[in-house]
């Protein structure tokens, strides 16, 4: 049988002050990708990783083992697989490396079970793919589109080599999509391989396969509070 554990990530060193655990609607933020990973049927373990104890506490009213991350992996400029690479250490000195790695982010409460569930069983089903993430749509900011800033302060396009001309009806465009930071289920026997894959997630190596949603709300300013809960109210299916 395969082990899969989740693994709830989130520090407290933030420019919103205590926003991984920011009540909404009667529950902490972190609470709504934790219930998740908690209803997920396939999922075997759960820890959560933090260098602050109201998260960790937070967390274990859940059912998630604490993991202690290091102080010089909660930097504003700390990598994420950093910590995810110090969680794995932990687990196998338990004797409970996993398989698979459910990685959910504390901030972001847009993830229902069944959706951990579904890319889950893409991965039991393929184990040459090393991470099926979810993505969602966004041509409005698609990179065809996009500028940078030369040094006489004129626009230029950022994405130089293009082929003619490029609408600007963003239906015309190829379909653009961008990893939701929501959760990402990850191939361990890739991820401590030392293998580099696709930048800058390289961790996710090279075989990625999408999951498709509609939206993905990170809490990172007040506003996006306010955002979270409307999507709970209307989308929120895990109780």
């Amino acid at each position: 049988m395969k082990r899969i554990a989740a693994l709830l990530t989130g520090r407290g060193n933030n420019s919103l002050k205590d926003k991984n655990i920011l009540g909404v609607l009667g529950h902490p933020v972190l609470y709504y990708p934790a219930h998740a990973g908690r209803k997920a049927k396939l999922v075997t373990d759960w820890y959560c990783s933090s260098d602050d104890l109201k998260i960790l506490n937070a967390a274990l009213k859940e059912g998630y083992q604490s993991i202690v991350r290091p102080a010089e992996l909660a930097l504003p400029n700390s990598q994420h697989i950093d910590c995810i690479k110090h969680a794995l250490f932990i687990m196998n000195q338990e004797n409970n490396m996993p398989d698979i790695l459910v990685v959910l982010l504390a901030n972001n409460v847009t993830v229902c079970s069944t959706w951990i569930d579904h890319c889950v069983q893409m991965m039991l089903e393929d184990e040459s793919i090393t991470a099926v993430v979810p993505v969602y749509q966004d041509n409005d900011h698609h990179p065809l589109r996009a500028k940078t800033i030369k040094d006489d302060g004129t626009l230029e396009m950022y994405e130089k080599n293009t082929n003619g001309k490029i609408s600007t009806n963003r239906q015309d465009l190829p379909k653009c999509y961008f990893l939701s930071h929501n959760f990402w289920v990850l191939n361990v026997k890739y991820l401590i391989s030392g293998k580099e894959g696709q930048q800058p997630w390289s961790f996710m190596g090279d075989k990625i396969m999408p999951y498709i949603i509609d939206t993905s709300i990170d809490i990172h300013e007040s506003v996006d509070l306010i955002l979270a809960k409307e999507w709970i109210k209307n989308h929120y299916i895990d109780g």
